[in-house]
C-alpha cells in the first residue's frame, strides 16, 4: 500500500527511503524514482504530472523511466505456459495436441469434470490448440501483465489471474457445450476487466480500453473454434476482483479506518469470496450435468 495513500495497492517503492508509493507519489529520477517527501527534503520542488495511459491504452499508473521493478510473475507465467505447449507438442509429435497425454488430461471437457475431474478448471487454462493460439495469448498476457502487475503487486496480480482463469472456466461448465476447451484467453480478458478498472481508479479516459474489450469480443463471436463464454467469464471476474482491490475498500470503510491493514484484508477478502464462488459454479455445474446425464441415460 502507498505510504501516502493506504487505499491505493502498489508494487512500487522510493528507491531512497524503500517505502512503497504509488505512481502519483513518485517522480523519476537519475537511479529508480524518488517520494515527493524524499525530494521535498532536498529542496526540490514537486511537479504534479499525472501519469499517461500509453501502449494502445493499457499501461496502467507505470511511466516509462520507472524500471526499479520487473514484471516477474508475468514471465513467470509465460514460462509456464510455454513449458506446457512444449511438453504437449513432444508428446503429439507434432501439434495435434490430442495425441498428447498431458492435454488428454487437463482439457476442459463439461462430462470428465462432472466425472470428477475438478482440476480441469484450472489446468485448462496453460493449454493450447496451436502455436498461433499460444502466440496470441502470450503477446496478449505480456502487453497486459506487465504493467498490471507493476500497479497492484504480484500477489494481487496472481490472484486477478487464477480468479479470472476460473471465471472462464465456470461459465464454460454452466453455459458451453461437451467440446473441449483450452487456452489463456479467459484469464487474459479477466486482465482487461482489472486494467479497465485501474483506468477508471485513475480517472483516465476508458475509451482506449473499452474499445480494446469491444474489438476482441467482436472478434471472439465472428472467429469459428474461440470460446465467447471463457472470455465473457473470465472479463466479468477479472474485473470484479480487480474491483474489491482497488474500490471496495473505499466503500466499505471509513476514512479513519482505512490503514494499510484494513484495506488489504478488504480486498483479499473479496478476492477470495470470487474464488469460491467460481469454483462453486464450476462444480456445481459439473454436478448438476452429471446427475442430469443419469437421469436421462
Amino acid at each position: 500500500m502507498c505510504f501516502r495513500h493506504p487505499d491505493r495497492p502498489t508494487g512500487l517503492a522510493c528507491s531512497r527511503c524503500g517505502r512503497p508509493a504509488c505512481p502519483e507519489c513518485l517522480r523519476p529520477a537519475a537511479v529508480g524514482q524518488h517520494c515527493v517527501d524524499c525530494l521535498r527534503n532536498d529542496g526540490v520542488q514537486k511537479s504534479v504530472t499525472r501519469p499517461t495511459f500509453a501502449d494502445r491504452g493499457i499501461r496502467p499508473m507505470v511511466t516509462k523511466p520507472m524500471v526499479a521493478a520487473r514484471p516477474y510473475a508475468t514471465y513467470g507465467l509465460i514460462a509456464v505456459n510455454l513449458v506446457v505447449f512444449a511438453i504437449c507438442a513432444m508428446q503429439a509429435k507434432g501439434v495435434d495436441m490430442v495425441r498428447s497425454p498431458l492435454f488428454v488430461d487437463w482439457a476442459l471437457v463439461k462430462p470428465w469434470v462432472a466425472d470428477g475431474d475438478y482440476w480441469r478448471l484450472l489446468t485448462a487454462g496453460f493449454l493450447h490448440f496451436s502455436v498461433t493460439h499460444i502466440a496470441l495469448n502470450m503477446i496478449s498476457l505480456y502487453i497486459l501483465g506487465r504493467d498490471l502487475e507493476l500497479a497492484i503487486g504480484i500477489p494481487r496480480y496472481l490472484a486477478v489471474y487464477v480468479t479470472s482463469l476460473l471465471g472462464g472456466s465456470a461459465a464454460v461448465m454452466v453455459f458451453g457445450s461437451v467440446a473441449v476447451n483450452a487456452g489463456a484467453s479467459g484469464a487474459i480478458y479477466g486482465l482487461m476487466g482489472a486494467v479497465l478498472v485501474i483506468v477508471l481508479k485513475a480517472r483516465v479516459s476508458p475509451v482506449p480500453v473499452i474499445s480494446i474489450i469491444a474489438l476482441n469480443l467482436v472478434l471472439s463471436v465472428t472467429i469459428p473454434g474461440i470460446s465467447l463464454l471463457a472470455h465473457v467469464g473470465g472479463l466479468v471476474f477479472g474485473a470484479a476482483a480487480a474491483a474489491g482491490i482497488i474500490f471496495l475498500p473505499q466503500w466499505v470503510l471509513s476514512p479513519q479506518h482505512r490503514s494499510a491493514t484494513s484495506v488489504s484484508r478488504v480486498g483479499w477478502t473479496s478476492v477470495v469470496v470470487l474464488l469460491v464462488i467460481a469454483l462453486a459454479i464450476g462444480i456445481g455445474a459439473g454436478v448438476v450435468y452429471a446427475n442430469s446425464h443419469v437421469l436421462v441415460g
